[in-house]
């Protein structure tokens, strides 16, 4: 089985501390690109969703085999860091596809027959229009991928008018649809950004003290032979859309569908991260050579990691080397998590690929921040401390009382994490807690890093019997609320203040 996926160079200097051990792969964490292209629909066999004889009367067979032949002539065209995302975006057609299918096979509605047979139709329009388009310069005309269709026309002063029309149908009850306008401008970040245009008015009711509503807005750049699309959220307060059920979809790659008689520019590069994107290992990895942003804090992140390692010392350098192998496992985990996510009960069958594209996003943004304002100067426990599972503030009083708070998680189960809430007082250089408790709140330095409750481990282990996991009565009281056995142990790194580094909200990370 494949290592787990990691930062290219970033690996080369880990590997020169410590081996790095081969792990298995989670199906669920490797790259849409590996799945099956071809559609499977019809047949008689369990887990077909329809059978062949309805298939047939339904045409839906001749669609499938005209889909599947089409694919490849287009996907032929693509250049080498392309196709994994091409190949991608079929996948996800394929799943939206076989969802509904199951759905189709259990209701015999004839406008559900309809709405299925539309979407083989349109998707196989599509696919010969990527076709035609591949090689198109610019950014004006229409693009397409699994979920929708894009159209960018020329405005005045360099903009660029938006018209979105996005419609995965994943079957009955569960659905995206979103329809907007939006006009984009240049901006010196290289993208080209604007708001949603409201079509109606926003309503506020007298006395409402809410914040102003802010419309969702979105940003385009091309990233090859791509145009790549982020949807960035408005509030609760902003309802100006009169037909789109969510912009979770907006967030993603875009094919050129035909050609274009326009003549704009565009910047037609292809921002690479630190591993070769036409092969990815990981849906994380597939995910930042799709987005010029993450791939770019591919490369920044890996600067800021040689950067450093010659401030530290051994012992840091070695701890700081084990936490970032959690934090490449932690990105490996974070885009298939939040693309799919487990809580939400009746839609982590939908692609939500915005929220999935920012939390890789955060993740990058506050490693480099870490990394880049590692703040191995620091004396005492006062400031923000930083792991791949783990933030903490230490802040002091007037009357020289520490006040600690933050979190440590296991990633994608919020149940498993642990509030850190304690004060105490240094007593002889050491930190006392006021807790009266077997087992009171730690923090101690350890060379550059904090400790957090560093005897936790030991007490966690006791709190549960090994034969059935009740609660160990003679033990100690937990220290983290929701789960008996976990450990509130952590070791952390200073890290200077900084907007990208979380805000200690306690959210499922």
């Amino acid at each position: 089985m494949p290592a787990l996926p990691r930062i290219a160079a970033l690996a080369a200097a880990l590997s020169a501390l410590t081996p790095v051990a081969s792990l298995a792969m989670d199906d669920y964490l490797r790259p849409s690109s590996s799945a099956p292209t071809q559609i499977k629909l019809c047949g008689d066999r369990d887990g077909d969703a329809i059978k062949t004889a309805d298939c047939r009367k339904a045409g839906y067979d001749t669609l499938v085999a005209q889909i599947d032949q089409s694919f490849d002539k287009a996907l032929a065209k693509m250049p080498a860091t392309i196709k994994p995302l091409f190949k991608r975006d079929q996948a996800w057609f394929n799943e939206v596809i076989t969802d509904a299918a199951e759905t189709l096979s259990q209701v015999d509605e004839q406008e559900l027959q309809e709405i299925f047979a539309e979407t083989l139709r349109t998707r196989l329009a599509r696919l010969d229009g990527f076709a035609a388009g591949f090689g198109r310069a610019g950014f004006a005309g229409s693009w397409g991928n699994a979920f929708g269709a894009i159209t960018v026309t020329p405005a005045d002063g360099g903009a660029y008018r938006l018209v979105a029309d996005l419609r995965g149908n994943y079957g009955s009850g569960r659905h995206r649809a979103c329809k907007f306008n939006a006009v984009v401008k240049p901006t010196s970040s290289g993208w080209l950004t604007g708001e949603v245009l409201a079509e109606k008015p926003i309503e506020k009711t007298s006395g409402d003290t809410s914040e102003p509503a802010k419309a969702p807005s979105v940003k385009l750049r091309r990233q090859g032979d791509t145009l790549r699309i982020v949807g960035i959220e408005g509030n609760d307060s902003w309802d100006g859309l009169n037909d789109c059920d969510s912009m979770w979809q907006i967030t993603g790659s875009y094919f050129a569908d035909g050609t274009s008689d326009a003549n704009d520019k565009a910047d037609l590069a292809f921002v690479a991260p630190t591993f070769d994107c036409a092969r990815p290992e990981t849906a994380t990895d597939e995910e930042i050579c799709s987005d010029p942003d993450l791939a770019a804090n591919d490369l920044r992140l890996n600067r800021a990691w040689k950067a450093l390692q010659p401030r530290l010392d051994e012992a840091t350098r070695r701890a700081l080397a084990d936490d970032q192998r959690r934090w490449v496992k932690s990105q490996a985990e974070q885009y298939p998590e939040f693309l799919h996510p487990a809580w939400e009960k009746q839609t982590s069958q939908v692609h939500a690929t915005a929220d999935a594209r920012d939390h890789v996003d955060g993740l990058q943004r506050e490693r480099i921040a870490l990394l880049e304002g590692f703040d191995d100067k620091r004396v005492g426990l006062t400031g923000v401390w930083l792991a791949a599972n783990a933030i903490i503030k230490v802040t002091q009083e007037a009357d020289g009382t520490l006040k600690a708070v933050g979190w440590k998680w296991d990633q994608g189960d919020w149940k498993a994490g642990c509030d850190y809430d304690m004060s105490g007082k240094m007593v002889g250089g050491v930190f006392r807690s006021d807790e009266d408790r077997k087992n009171p709140d730690t923090l101690e330095r350890d060379h550059a890093m904090l400790i957090v409750n560093r005897q936790d481990d030991v007490f966690a282990k006791k709190r549960t019997s090994k034969k059935d996991f009740t609660e160990n009565k003679d033990a100690d009281e937990q220290k983290c609320k929701r789960r008996l056995d976990i450990s509130s142990t952590a070791r952390l790194f200073p890290a200077k203040p900084s907007p990208d580094i979380d805000n200690f909200k306690g959210s499922i990370r």
